[in-house]
Formats: structure tokens, sequence, C-alpha cells
């Protein structure tokens, strides 16, 4: 389980440089386990490796449930590449373009099948719900992936406090609908507004949390300010952005990339090697600020924390 952190004071955020040296990815591994760590290195040590000219890569910190490590995508690199078609399907112009996207005020009502709905201003998840570091692996199903350092709380935090009813099986998810702001929302050929859906099982995994920050920062417009949910063994799309509804269902809820194409995008889109996307392989990837490709790891490398949901499925059917 992921150690529990307070809310991250600008003052303790390590500086980027220092912070890539090394981190695990498997979720598991707090910015406070980091500060500790760091602390018993010793600040020479970190300062050392930090100001190596050389090429060879830094050993890496000595932390509990380090389960592998990788270089963390820059900030830059992080915002400046984005899917986001409520803006543009133009990658490297959603910075641009959600610059002045307005996210205060902000609420987002959780219902359904619930025993306690509640809406929440954006200001009260930030303090009800204490908020730790999560550095996972994010796949998109185009074929390339990143690393990144995200800031939030576990999903299943937040659903336990509105307490599901035993009917509840899945979770539907819906993002704001704002054409005035986002001007990818007048084209008529996307069903808006942008849905996703989980079981309730997976929304109530650990590894599931609703992402306020990445690099110990807001959460930039372009990434989805100012509440994101990420499901880390999932394709990038399940994701969604800018968050304004959660409801809890019986059945499993339509979304917006199965809508569009059932037979390219299913409703589970677990990141799986074995199944190809009907027009790509998804065997490889493009880690962004790399060349070459690298495997897809099964699960995006969460098979050890995520494989038993879907034991007895047959993940090329229920893909």
């Amino acid at each position: 389980m992921p150690t529990k952190s307070s809310f991250i004071d600008p003052s303790e955020i390590t500086p980027e440089h220092i912070y890539r040296q090394r981190h695990t990815i498997m979720g598991t591994y707090s910015r406070r386990d980091f500060l500790k760590t760091a602390g018993a290195l010793g600040a020479g040590a970190l300062l050392a490796a930090a100001c190596s000219s050389d090429e060879t890569e830094p050993a890496p910190l000595t932390a509990p449930a380090v389960v592998e490590a990788e270089n963390l995508n820059t900030f830059e690199q992080i915002t400046n590449y984005n899917n986001y078609y409520e803006f543009t399907t133009d990658k490297e112009g959603v910075a641009r373009l959600a610059k002045d996207f307005q996210t205060s005020p902000w609420q987002v009502e959780v219902y359904g099948l619930v025993d306690k709905p509640k809406t929440f201003a954006i200001e009260d998840l930030l303090s009800k719900f204490p908020q730790e570091e999560r550095i996972y692996r994010l796949r998109c199903v185009e074929g390339w992936s990143m690393v990144i350092p995200w800031q939030g709380f576990p999903l299943g935090a937040l659903l336990n406090d509105v307490q599901p009813q035993p009917s509840a099986k899945y979770v539907r998810f819906e993002t704001i609908q704002a054409p005035e702001q986002m001007p990818g929302q007048k084209s008529a050929f996307y069903p808006w507004p942008y849905q996703e859906g989980l079981r309730l099982d997976e929304a109530m995994h650990d590894l599931t949390i609703l992402a306020t920050g990445l690099y110990g920062k807001p959460m930039p417009n372009q990434n989805g300010s100012p509440l994101r949910l990420v499901v880390p063994w999932k394709y990038g799309f399940k994701s969604l952005k800018a968050i304004v509804k959660i409801e809890l269902v019986a059945d499993q809820p339509e979304t917006f990339w199965n809508t569009i194409a059932p037979n390219e995008y299913g409703f589970y889109s677990n990141v799986n090697p074995e199944v190809p996307h009907p027009r790509w392989s998804q065997s490889t990837e493009r880690r962004i600020g790399e060349s070459g490709r690298r495997k897809t790891l099964m699960f995006n490398g969460y098979a050890e924390q995520v494989a038993y949901l879907y034991e007895g499925m047959d993940l090329s059917v229920d893909y």
C-alpha cells in the first residue's frame, strides 16, 4: 500500500534535476519516502549524483518497495504533448489552447447508487483527502508512453466517503462540457461530453487515483486541471480529464471511444501487447524523449497488482 503523505508544500519540492535521478514506477513509494531516503543518503551524495558530468546511470536510491526504476519524463515533455480532444486533435497545440481555461470555481458531483451523495468543491477534495505522490507509466493507445509523477489521492477513498450501495457495479465519469472554452467540443462528430467508466472493483483498486497535480505543482490545464482520473494499467484515454461528475451505476456505462468505434476501443482497454489495435500493433511503444521502441508490458507493467481482477476473462474478447 502506498505511504500516505500530507499535501506537498512548495518548499519541499525536490528540484527536477534531482527528482528525476531515480524513482519507483509502481505506485508504492511516496514523496515522503523519497525525502526520508534522500536524508539518509545525505545531501552530498545527492549533489554528487545531480552534478555528475558522465553519462553513466546513477545508482538507484535505496527505498522500500522499489520494484523498477525508469527515467521520468520532463515537465516540458509531459505538458507539451497531450491528447485532449476537447481542445484540439493536435497534441502540440493543446497547451496553447488550454492556457486560459477556467478551473475555478469547480465542483464535482458524486451521486447515483450511493447512500451519501455529495458535491465537492475542488478545495474540499484537496483538504479532505491526503495528497500523495504516485509515479506511474502512462501508455497511450496510439503506441507512445511517458513516466509521470502525479499528485492525487485514491479514488476509492472518495467512493468510500459516499458509501456505495450493494447494487452499484460500475462507476461512470463525465468531463465538463464548455464549448465556449473548449473549441474541440464544437465538433459534432464526437459524442460530447466525454464519458468513461470502470468496473467498481477497478475503481476501488489502490492504484486508481484522482490526480490533482504533477511534479509537485497544481495540475496544468492541458493535463486535465483541476481533476483527472489516472488508471495506470489501462490505455491513457480511459483517464479522462476535467471531471465534473462521478456516478455509481448498476450497468456498464457507455464510454466516449467505445461509442465512436467499439471494434477498436473496448470498455476495459487494458494495456495488452498481445491484442493489436485493428490498425497497428501494440507489442511495442515509443517512450517520449527516447529513440527507438521498447516492448509493451502486460497491464503496462502492473500485472502483479491487477491481473487478479480479470481472472477467468478472455482478454482477447473483453479487451
